[in-house]
């Protein structure tokens, strides 16, 4: 074999590692999104404080699989109404919890809850959401509301959300871009 057929051998076996490794990738990246972490960015205001319009997030698909959502998480799972959207909230009760809402407060099991990351609207109402009557929460079904209650669709509206159809725990901010373009503070931010 010529020096420039060895070349031209060379250059043809470097490119199809190349192109290899690039499949490789490509295949191990679809198998991670697939079973392990979820990519998702936030497009509402319905969890603000905690979570802003423009959050790119990573959710642990894994985290519930060998145990069960726990109050105050924060999850993705199926929209009940539409499977096929995304929605995230947190979780307020958990099956066998009794949940009651008077005058926007939220009492779980008797207890007043009193959250930090709640926020409320100046002199907004919704009305029939802002009282609840005491229910409880039917086995394998979780309650969820978003921490911005005055502007979210929750559980309040379109009741509760099965455990099968929950994608997995936010943990990370990962990006985060506002009006005026990145925000470098929320990077990397964990999710409570």
């Amino acid at each position: 074999m010529s020096e420039k057929e060895n070349k031209e051998e060379t250059h043809k076996s470097s490119s199809r590692e190349i192109i290899d490794s690039i499949i490789v990738a490509f295949v191990i990246a679809i198998f991670i999104r697939t079973f392990f972490l979820g990519v998702y960015t936030i497009p509402t205001g319905s969890m603000l404080d905690t979570l802003q319009i423009g959050d790119f997030i990573l959710v642990n698909k894994l985290a519930y699989k060998f145990s069960k959502p726990q109050h105050d998480d924060i999850v993705v799972f199926e929209y009940p109404l539409n499977p096929k959207i995304d929605f995230i909230k947190r979780v307020i009760g958990v099956p066998g919890d009794v949940i009651e809402i008077k005058d926007k407060v939220v009492y779980r099991n008797g207890e007043k809850l009193e959250p930090n990351y709640t926020r409320f609207e100046e002199g907004y109402h919704l009305g029939i959401a802002d009282n609840v009557e005491k229910f409880t929460v039917p086995e394998g079904f979780y309650f969820m509301m978003g921490d911005n209650r005055d502007n979210s669709a929750d559980s309040r509206f379109w009741g509760y959300v099965k455990e099968d159809a929950i994608v997995g725990k936010a943990f990370i901010i990962y990006w985060s871009w506002g009006e005026n373009g990145p925000r470098f503070s929320r990077l990397f931010n964990l999710i409570h």
